[in-house]
């Protein structure tokens, strides 16, 4: 198949690469040329104007992946696209978009009479080399037609329709909830191994261990593995952790539902703790308990 691809980025121009490699025509744009300029290296076709882009294809109905930071990028690029498709053209978009966002997009540009499908696509930097997990939503005709495009993206039953316009990006969303979780366990857990003085542990090589057979093992685990091999201390990083939005969406759609998601609320919360140089409210304890029972406090001077 052929696709115009938007957005090379880290993993949007492992994705062109990855699709290069099945022979499928990429014609691909980036706001910054010189990432244009580079995978045309590599086999891509170049295009430097959305115009040229949707342009240069000729498949019809033509596809375009968009791959752009979720939010007003999305929409300013779709709202850019569509001028430039022809009826019963398909818009993908694979970043990180809120659900609700792509139930409202899909609305919108099927009025316009294109065809939406949205994209949750897991993977990383490594997606290269392993694919791409992607749960999309969408219409199943639209899902069917780009599906050899899909398949190439992603390994062995790597991916899934997940149901109508924004059920991808539920599903994904849901993903990097959980994803919140096993982290936050994974770091308590080295930490208190960490911390027991009286052994001195090998945390890469009981991460290893953990990776053959046990019940903890995963992915997640073998990356624990590598970091630790590269620094077993991890002096060289700072304990301060982002989040994507997705975490904060997966907990708000907890609270809608009415549905108790407890380890995933309380490890979006210890990311904002990793923020802050010190933490305010355990100043309060630290004061609160010297109040009431003379506690000691440690001084800031």
């Amino acid at each position: 198949m052929e696709i115009g691809f938007i957005g090379l980025g880290r993993m949007g121009a492992n994705m062109v690469r990855r699709l290069l490699r099945e022979d499928h025509r990429v014609v691909a744009w980036n706001r910054t040329a010189a990432k244009t300029d580079e995978i045309v290296t590599e086999g891509a076709e170049g295009a430097y104007s959305i115009k040229e882009l949707v342009g240069k294809l000729n498949q019809s109905p033509r596809v375009v992946w968009v791959m752009v930071p979720a939010g007003q990028a999305t929409d300013d690029m779709i709202n850019e696209v569509i001028p430039y498709l022809n009826k019963g053209d398909i818009i993908i978009d694979g970043g990180n978009s809120m659900y609700k966002d792509s139930i409202r997009r899909s609305k919108e540009v099927t009025e316009k009479g294109f065809q939406f499908m949205d994209a949750g696509t897991s993977g990383g930097i490594w997606g290269l080399k392993v694919g791409y997990c992607l749960m999309v939503g969408g219409e199943k005709s639209t899902f069917e037609y780009v599906e050899p495009l899909i398949k190439t993206l992603a390994p062995p039953d790597g991916y899934l329709h997940c149901g109508p316009a924004g059920a991808g990006h539920f599903v994904k969303m849901v993903h990097n909830g959980i994803e919140y979780g096993m982290m936050q366990a994974y770091g308590e857990g080295f930490e208190i191994l960490r911390a027991a003085k009286q052994y001195d542990f090998d945390l890469h090589a009981i991460s290893h261990l953990w990776m053959q057979g046990s019940v903890v093992r995963s992915w997640l685990l073998e990356l624990a593995e590598s970091a630790f091999e590269k620094d077993p201390d991890l002096q060289n990083l700072k304990g301060y952790v982002e989040d994507s939005g997705e975490g904060r969406w997966t907990i708000q759609q907890a609270i809608d539902t009415d549905v108790p998601a407890p380890v995933i609320t309380l490890s979006l919360f210890e990311r904002f703790h990793s923020r802050q140089d010190e933490s305010f409210s355990a100043k309060v304890l630290a004061a609160l308990r010297n109040e009431f029972g003379g506690h000691a406090v440690k001084s800031s001077k």
